[in-house]
């Protein structure tokens, strides 16, 4: 129980953490929209985008250990949490964009967690980003400028995480 408090606990700090990233970090604070940062290819995104990206990643990894209801919790959770560190129209958008990427996320990841961890989580982590990135942009700024930024930051925490699980089941395998 203390391994899944404390996954759901680290994910709830993420939202109001990427929240608060948005309105005051970055390398460039656009008037009346978000702090935006360089994440490749010449594609910038709202700065709280990589904390996200390993949100969703650490979303799975609640879902793995608790199940669906525990990571609803920590989703919910984390929406009270932002609602004392961020303007309103911004918690908003994130809990509306979390809980549709949520949906997009278990309809992706639970057929394929048969396939193994490292698959099921990229794949559902870049499902998750499109539906998360879209309906964030839009309701929290009215524009889905940085859209393409946005999916990017977030693929790139599903990549390190797949990348990361896989070398660890190889090291597991090849320890006696």
């Amino acid at each position: 129980m203390t391994k899944l408090f404390v996954l759901m606990a680290t994910f709830a700090a993420t939202v109001p953490a990427a929240n608060w990233l948005i309105g005051h970090i970055g390398t460039e604070c656009i008037p009346n929209g978000p702090c935006i940062i360089p994440v490749g290819f010449d594609l910038t995104a709202p700065s709280g985008v990589l904390v996200i990206g390993a949100a969703m990643v650490l979303r799975d990894v609640v879902h793995e250990a608790g199940g669906a209801k525990a990571a609803i919790l920590a989703i919910a959770i984390g929406a009270l949490l932002s609602w004392f560190l961020a303007p309103p129209a911004l918690v908003i958008a994130s809990v509306a964009a979390f809980a549709l990427a949520e949906l997009a996320d278990l309809a992706v990841y639970a057929p394929l967690r048969q396939k193994g961890l490292g698959v099921a989580v990229l794949a559902s982590g870049i499902a998750g980003a499109v539906i998360d990135s879209a309906v964030f942009l839009w309701l929290a700024f009215g524009s889905l400028t940085f859209i393409e930024g946005q999916i990017l930051g977030k693929a790139w925490m599903s990549i390190a995480a797949f990348a990361f699980m896989a070398i660890r089941n190889k090291t597991a395998q090849v320890q006696p």
